[in-house]
């Protein structure tokens, strides 16, 4: 089996994402759009970090074995 690709939707406000920088937050749980649940360290989504929070539809990419190999926005 190869690589996966999960695309999922995250709308998180910019305050709700400073308990990243706090400390206080480490993981994303979300649901992808075919209804696998998809955990993973907050921190990849910095890059996408605006004023408004991390707002988008994400496609990330892992290996057979759930390792993560990158994350891009869709829209």
């Amino acid at each position: 089996m190869g690589n996966q690709r999960l695309i999922f939707k995250l709308a998180i406000s910019a305050e709700a994402y400073l308990s990243v920088y706090k400390g206080h937050a480490r993981t994303i749980s979300t649901m992808a759009v075919d209804g696998r649940r998809v955990e993973f360290s907050a921190d990849r989504m910095k890059e996408f970090l605006t004023r408004e929070g991390v707002n988008g539809v994400f496609e990330m990419e892992i290996t057979a074995k759930k390792k993560f190999l990158s994350i891009k926005r869709l829209r």
